[in-house]
């Protein structure tokens, strides 16, 4: 590695460090609670894909530090860096076996990477005539999946391990696609763009880019994640709002529903048994849920402890495990979670007890 770039690398380090308290555990009746502090207010961080290692990647940053990819676990937390001199990069996607896909900005676009566990990086390139590109998933073979943007508009792209790009098209009435998603088989989900609305969709290489649908009355539908039963998942959209969803493969559209006194929600993550973690609102706000076959959706915070100090208001990853990654907010003594919304954000890992 350049030696160049070490003084990024740490001066970074020390944000993150500031960023993250690296971590304490407390007892939860079904979960061990892994709280890795607070992000205070000035700072960025994103959280995006949570593995079976227990890994955790996204992005944080500050002002005038710019923004790093990075990893978490338990017991540490690192820079992933991006391309050579970037400012700016994010890990958006990660394979069970420690792989990560994001994107990191150039001197004149943003460009898909992946990073292999053994610490390569390597530019994933973009469509011939496009100069953008953002890879958001990648599955154990390698394969990843995202999309190319450039004068002809964004359109869904894969591309194999070896790093050749294929177009994988719009829905008919479209005029862009984005790929979030794909299995170990490399079927892949994602959301074809229209004018009015926008429609999920389920790629495989034996039919194509095939329309998920939406829920009965409603006009538009995005996909989020997918696993390797190609359980697909989201959310529908109409007149009533938001709704997270399930689409079995080659079954019709299941509403997950809202928590008590909610009007919206949104599925975030599903693991191999098809459970599913999201966002819902709630009568106290905005809430992390876990929705299972057997016990429908369920607001994550009754599993914190009693007396936590903090809400959690989105579940953004679920593994083969059934750990959680959530976000929240810091209480400040509001009680039901109103009102906190400029807090200081807080990072959780859910850890199921035996």
């Amino acid at each position: 590695m350049d030696d160049r770039s070490v003084p990024i690398r740490r001066s970074f380090a020390a944000v993150l460090a500031g960023a993250l308290a690296l971590a304490s555990v407390v007892s939860a009746p079904a979960y061990d609670v892994v709280d890795f502090g607070s992000i205070q207010e000035g700072q960025t961080f994103v959280v995006r894909a949570l593995n079976s290692l227990g890994h955790i990647v996204g992005g944080a940053g500050s002002f005038g530090r710019g923004h790093r990819a990075l990893r978490l676990t338990r017991t540490s937390l690192e820079d992933l860096e991006g391309f050579f001199g970037t400012d700016w990069s994010a890990a958006l996607g990660q394979n069970e076996l420690g792989d990560v896909v994001g994107s990191s900005n150039t001197a004149t676009a943003v460009r898909a990477f992946v990073r292999l566990r053994d610490g390569t990086i390597r530019d994933l390139g973009a469509l011939p005539g496009d100069n953008g590109s953002e890879a958001l998933g990648i599955n154990r073979q390698g394969e990843a999946v995202g999309y190319s943007s450039g004068p002809r508009g964004v359109q869904a792209v894969l591309w194999d391990r070896q790093g050749a790009i294929l177009a994988l098209g719009v829905l008919p009435g479209g005029d862009g696609s984005r790929a979030v998603a794909l299995n170990d088989a490399g079927d892949v989900a994602g959301t074809s763009t229209r004018l009015r609305s926008n429609r999920a969709f389920l790629w495989t290489r034996g039919g194509g880019m095939q329309d998920l649908g939406t829920l009965p009355g409603d006009n538009g539908s995005e996909a989020i994640g997918i696993n390797n039963r190609t359980d697909v998942i989201g959310h529908s959209s109409g007149p009533g709002g938001d709704r997270a969803v399930l689409w079995p493969r080659g079954g019709s559209p299941q509403n997950l529903g809202t928590l008590p006194g909610g009007d919206h929600s949104r599925a975030l993550a599903v693991n191999e048994r098809g459970d599913v973690v999201g966002v819902s609102t709630s009568a106290s706000g905005l809430r992390a849920f876990l929705w299972t076959r057997a016990g429908g959706m369920q607001d994550l915070n009754a599993s914190l402890p009693p007396g936590s100090n903090f809400v959690l208001s989105k579940a953004v990853g679920i593994n083969n495990q059934g750990e959680i990654v959530a976000t929240g907010h810091e209480d400040q003594g509001h009680g039901d979670g109103h009102g906190n919304h400029d807090a200081p954000t807080r990072v959780v890992l859910l850890v199921p007890r035996p």
